[in-house]
């Protein structure tokens, strides 16, 4: 049989570059596909080497591969592990300094890197864009391409500029890889991307080493069957939760009955997140209990155990958060302790992610009057508007994708420095006339903590020191090596062009967008709901869910051992809204808070949901918030409603 060189080269690089000795389920197909020219779909499971399908052509194809990823700290594994393997490799993410990001820059333009790792915000850059149009791009790869789906059940707003970025640069092929894809957001992705449904290759999402059960119990038992579990099963284990307050409640209980473990939420200092994240994944902690926030860029192959407390948001989530166990292809268990009580608090969170119809008509109406080039903080829209930040994110990109906005170039407002040295030494070292300016920048900012905090466009305006090079002299305190230099207040530019002719039409398909995602959320946790009431097996469920048909039964499942099997879940009985209640509206409602204006900001904050009006205004404190959190927010809704009569 005559070998074929192209393949021969495959091997070789397989074999000599990154030492394995054959292709797992799905790579072959999908590098033979890439390197035939053609755009691909990989939809493999947690584990499945998705990495190797673009990291192996990449040193193939003449030109870059660049590699969209939202996992920050996934990222510079990667690249340390490729330039470990001496492959030219870099990564532009927020985390390097100026002069960091203007080498790898440079290697992009001289041709020397063969992957560039980017986060999605990064394409929001006009000059990033221009450069890779001065590239020769080959091939780029989106990791966590469900995040493009709007169908999908984690959807980045980022992602809807992927696809006229893949244009805009010329990238000749373009590989999306996901873990958990249904066959509806499979299909969007394709369309998206133009990917022949022939280049949709997807592996089994069976894994059978991982056992499924469902314990429906009574939500006061679920933690002495926790403590039972985890006595009884040996090695690391992640317990998810949906509030924050039950990551500490269950960590702190835990600890006291001798099992070593640590909260994780989005809550806690950055600095004691990493630390618990290493230490876990160094074999220091035993079990992290987390909400969602955990996990993403964990590269830990012995997690012995995932623990569902509460009931997952929907069966993509509880798919990609038990994945993460046996990595290293040893038995490990995945166990739900279903309960209903956590509907109203899941479908509380949903309702509250929704804007008002007011709120969306204001941004839509104050964007559109800030002139043909404007600048905007997503932040400060976000809390003067009331609207979640993803909710204004994702309005922004379709008024981009529409083609009414075009990003220009985005900045940042503030400075924070901090002298590594005396600050008088640093200004005696300069030249009479930069001595003179420096002070003159200093003595405009606000000082806090042995730090500067500096505003280029106040200070120019004070000084009449030109902006630019006010922004010059802070980034020469850092290149110097004589300051560290925290940028903050991130503003986008835009430049409009085009006016829609009504912008009501604009802010209506905005407001049937999010209705529409809202009904989607529901319905897929109360597919969960289905899954762990059902009498079938656990796992062909779930595989049939994404897609794979006439799956066979696992055997091994509480469904299939027949334990665990419920008709409806348990519930502990809802408490009824009381006079005193309906009281605790009315004065809430008398005290005209600002930020509690319309009846869904008042049904939001009644039931514990935080928004970012109420969270500037310090108003969690007050003794009303949270009071009918045990209440779904509809039923609140109707009550403020029909108690005052005011609008959504």
């Amino acid at each position: 049989m005559e070998s074929n060189p192209e393949s021969d080269k495959r091997w070789r690089v397989l074999s000599d570059v990154f030492g394995m000795d054959h292709f797992r389920p799905g790579q072959e197909a999908v590098i033979d596909g890439l390197l035939a020219g053609r755009s691909v779909l990989a939809v493999f499971p947690t584990g499945g080497g998705k990495s190797l399908c673009y990291q192996l052509p990449a040193l193939l194809l003449d030109g870059l591969t660049l590699v969209v990823s939202p996992l920050i700290a996934l990222m510079k594994d990667q690249v340390d592990a490729l330039r470990a393997l001496g492959i030219a490799a870099a990564r532009l993410d927020s985390t390097l300094g100026e002069k960091e990001a203007l080498e790898v820059t440079n290697r992009v333009i001289s041709g020397e890197l063969k992957l560039l790792y980017v986060a999605p915000e990064r394409l929001a850059n006009p000059r990033f864009i221009e450069t890779m149009r001065r590239t020769q791009v080959a091939m780029m790869a989106v990791d966590e391409a469900h995040c493009i789906a709007e169908w999908g059940h984690n959807f980045r707003p980022d992602y809807l500029k992927l696809v006229p970025l893949a244009k805009r640069i010329r990238a000749r092929r373009v590989l999306c890889l996901t873990a958990t894809a249904t066959p509806a957001v499979a299909a969007e992705i394709r369309r998206a991307f133009a990917i022949r449904k022939a280049d949709h290759v997807q592996t089994g999402f069976r894994r059978p080493n991982l056992v499924y059960h469902v314990t429906p119990c009574p939500g006061g038992e679920r933690r002495e069957r926790l403590l039972e579990r985890l006595r009884a099963l040996e090695g690391p284990s992640i317990v998810y939760v949906t509030l924050q307050q039950t990551a500490e409640t269950v960590a702190g209980w835990l600890s006291r009955n001798g099992i070593d473990a640590k909260a994780y939420h989005a809550g806690l200092n950055d600095d004691y997140r990493a630390e618990v994240q290493e230490r876990f994944a160094a074999g220091e902690v035993r079990v992290v209990v987390a909400t969602i926030a955990f996990g993403m860029g964990i590269d830990k192959a012995d997690i012995r155990a995932v623990y569902h407390f509460n009931l997952p948001k929907s069966l993509e989530n509880y798919m990609q958060e038990t994945g993460r166990a046996g990595r290293d292809s040893l038995p490990a268990h995945c166990e739900m302790f279903a309960c209903a009580d956590d509907l109203v608090v899941l479908e509380n969170f949903i309702y509250g992610d929704t804007p008002s119809v007011q709120a969306v008509k204001n941004l839509v109406d104050h964007i559109l009057r800030l002139g043909d080039t404007f600048s905007v903080s997503k932040y400060a829209l976000s809390t003067t508007l009331d609207i979640r930040p993803m909710v204004v994110e994702t309005m922004l990109a379709h008024l981009e994708t529409r083609g009414i906005l075009e990003p220009t170039a985005s900045f940042y407002n503030g400075f924070r420095v901090r002298f590594l040295r005396p600050e008088e030494e640093v200004l005696a070292e300069s030249n009479a006339a930069s001595r003179k300016r420096l002070r003159v920048i200093l003595a405009s900012g606000e000082r806090r903590r042995g730090c500067v905090d500096l505003l280029p466009e106040n200070i120019a305006f004070e000084t009449r020191i030109p902006e630019k090079i006010i922004r010059r002299v802070i980034a020469d305190l850092e290149l110097a090596g004589d300051a560290t230099v925290r940028p903050s207040g991130l503003r986008q530019g835009y430049r409009v062009r085009k006016r829609p002719e009504r912008v009501e039409g604009v802010a209506a398909d905005f407001c049937d967008l999010f209705a529409g995602r809202e009904a989607r959320d529901i319905h897929r946790l109360h597919e969960v709901v289905t899954f762990a009431e059902g009498g079938r097996c656990l796992v062909r469920r779930l595989m049939e869910y994404f897609g794979e048909t006439k799956p066979p039964k696992c055997g091994q499942c509480s469904a299939c051992l027949g334990t665990g099997r419920a008709n409806r879940l348990p519930a502990t009985r809802r408490p009824e809204i009381t006079l005193e209640d309906i009281a605790a509206i009315h004065s809430l409602a008398a005290e005209r808070h600002p930020a509690l204006r319309t009846a869904r900001q008042l049904a939001r904050f009644l039931c514990g949901l935080a928004s970012p009006a109420a969270t500037r205004a310090r108003l969690q404190r007050h003794e009303a918030f949270g009071r009918l959190d045990a209440q779904p927010f509809e039923s609140v809704l109707a009550q403020v409603e029909s108690l005052h009569g005011i609008g959504r």
